[in-house]
């Protein structure tokens, strides 16, 4: 309360409202609040996190999304900057060790782990005492990839295509490989189809295909096999808890059960006066900030004017990442076989990608992933008990501009039924096989989620559980921005579809970039803007020595290496050597 106290009395305090109350609307309206905002979230379900919220029953508790915490520091950046930690919040990380148990069609099976002894193993079975010398080397390359993209990527707004040419970012892009793709990358490396599939199927975590997903983000084995993964004790809600809490200790108010309607705004300024909720009431608000599904937003929550209507039109025509059909089972008994974090890697791998991102369809024989909370928190089950989760990805639903979208509600539900059975005994049977356990005995509660369910119950369009996809041409100055477009004022975004993109860590990056973008912009809780000039902006855009910045990012118990600092640094004198001849060049040609 020290930073309000100071400003008190300086002005009229200004007013936030937050819209949908995911990771990323939790943490921007902790971070508004701090700012001085008055702050007041309005969620339409009856429980905070999205798709990080819990399905719970009868004791026994499901992650209804996300189950493995990656980049870890960033959670802590998140909870630092807030004045707090994650262990003052009560949040215990637990290891998952071994990383992963891989299965693979013809009954092989591979650990991915943070010990070197084991990965040593495990990949000189496969290729050899040179094929754990290669993986050191996709290691080095995925390690740049990592710290590359915190400094350049996940800390800095893009909110144009100008953007893109920021000397720092430039002079580091070739190393971030985001013309090559992850797949191709990874062969680069490995030579036997089981380690690229091994290396590669990480990239579903984007809701991407590893045949379309751009070589950076091998960002996401880098923090797996470097940093670990994690589970936060409680579920993954103990983390949006955890913030939902130190927002309510800044100020925030929250109204759950509370759907709006729409974002109303001053026809004669286009700028946001609040929102209309769908009970007919009317919140005002100098500021507002969307973390609800940001292509369902502009196609419904916004003012439809022409400008809006028509970039609505141009997102719903954008590619999106996957959905999944997601089971919850509770067991009867326990599954030893399988580990907390499983894999099965279908044997025709490419195809079943192309049957998801080309044809929009389950495959016929999917990869899929299994995870088994109970197995690191026992508290996920009763005792002698374990909770299953089984995400198998597919294709998403069909635009709302395609003429199939005028399937009748329940001809549809009846439709994934359908395809839910047939993939359940798939997955049941592949299960068997692999690991010789028969879980379907041991079932006795099943709950499902489709894309029609993950479309009508969480507002995603398409049901795309990632929101819009995450290739080249949709991200930094091509993803949709943070503040809103189309003539709108004081209307901003945090979430999967807006920079820096999806993944809990990654929008709570977002968050931070957001709250700065207003600060700057709109100002603070009492109208004070931060910085500004030609000064501000050259720093903001143009700033060169990223290396303290990124230390900082990576806590101070971790600083990046210092001949990737080097690079970065003499890279950016290069760069402005490259300029000032541009220049010349200009100059001579006009006089």
């Amino acid at each position: 309360m020290g930073k309000l106290d100071e400003i008190s009395g300086k002005g009229r305090q200004r007013t936030a409202v937050v819209v949908g109350a995911g990771a990323g609307g939790v943490a921007a309206a902790a971070r508004l609040a701090q700012e001085g905002y008055k702050v007041e979230v309005y969620e339409k379900n009856g429980f905070t996190g999205g798709r990080c919220s819990l399905i719970e029953w009868e004791g026994y508790r499901f992650d209804r999304g996300p189950s493995l915490l990656l980049l870890p520091d960033l959670f802590r950046l998140t909870f630092a900057d807030l004045g707090t930690s994650l262990e003052a919040e009560g949040i215990h990380l637990l290891r998952c060790e071994p990383n992963y148990r891989l299965h693979f069609h013809d009954n092989e099976r591979m650990e991915l782990s943070t010990s070197l002894d084991t990965m040593k193993r495990e990949i000189e079975r496969f290729e050899g005492k040179a094929g754990f010398s290669r993986y050191l080397a996709f290691l080095r390359e995925a390690h740049d990839h990592y710290e590359l993209s915190i400094s350049h990527v996940l800390s800095r707004p893009f909110d144009s295509l100008f953007s893109l040419l920021r000397p720092s970012f430039l002079v580091n892009a070739f190393w971030l490989h985001p013309f090559n793709g992850l797949y191709g990358r990874a062969s680069h490396y490995f030579h036997s189809d089981r380690l690229r599939r091994a290396f590669t199927f990480g990239s579903m975590y984007m809701g991407m295909s590893p045949f379309q997903a751009p070589a950076t983000y091998s960002l996401l084995q880098y923090t797996e096999l470097a940093e670990g993964i994690w589970y936060p004790r409680g579920g993954f809600h103990a983390i949006v808890g955890a913030l939902v809490r130190v927002g309510q200790r800044l100020g925030v108010q929250y109204h759950l059960s509370t759907p709006v309607a729409s974002v109303t705004t001053d026809p004669s300024t286009s700028r946001a006066t609040g929102i209309a909720l769908s009970s007919g009431a009317h919140v005002a608000a100098d500021l507002v900030v969307l973390n609800a599904d940001l292509v369902t937003t502009y196609s419904t929550l916004l003012p439809q004017t022409p400008s809006v209507s028509d970039y609505a039109t141009t997102l719903r025509q954008k590619r999106t990442s996957c959905s999944s059909i997601s089971f919850y089972w509770a067991l009867s008994g326990t599954a030893p076989a399988l580990d907390t974090h499983n894999i099965f890697l279908a044997e025709h791998y490419a195809q079943s990608f192309d049957r998801i991102f080309d044809h929009h369809a389950i495959p016929d024989d999917p990869s899929f992933y299994v995870n088994v909370p109970s197995r690191v928190d026992p508290g996920a089950a009763p005792a002698g008990r374990d909770s299953v989760v089984v995400l198998v990805p597919c294709g998403h639903l069909p635009s709302a501009d395609d003429p199939d979208t005028d399937t009748p509600p329940a001809e549809l539900r009846e439709r994934w039924r359908g395809m839910v059975d047939r993939t359940r005994r798939q997955i049941l049977g592949t299960i068997r096989a692999r690991t010789g356990v028969d879980l379907e005995g041991l079932i006795v509660h099943e709950r499902v989620n489709t894309p029609v369910e993950w479309r009508d119950e969480l507002a995603l369009d398409r049901g795309a559980i990632l929101g819009l996809s995450h290739d080249f041409f949709n991200v930094l100055g091509f993803r949709p921005k943070m503040r809103a477009g189309c003539g709108l004022k004081g209307v901003w975004f945090v979430g999967a579809s807006t920079h820096p993109g999806t993944g809990v860590p990654i929008v709570l990056a977002g968050s931070k970039i957001l709250v700065d973008e207003v600060k700057r912009v709109e100002g603070d809780g009492w109208g004070r803007k931060s910085g500004g000039g030609w000064g501000e902006w050259l720093r903001r855009e143009w700033y060169l020595g990223r290396g303290e910045e990124m230390r900082e990012m990576q806590g101070a118990n971790k600083g990046a290496k210092a001949g990737l600092l080097d690079r970065q640094e003499s890279g950016g004198i290069v760069w402005i050597a490259l300029l000032v001849m541009v220049l010349m060049a200009l100059a001579m040609l006009l006089r």
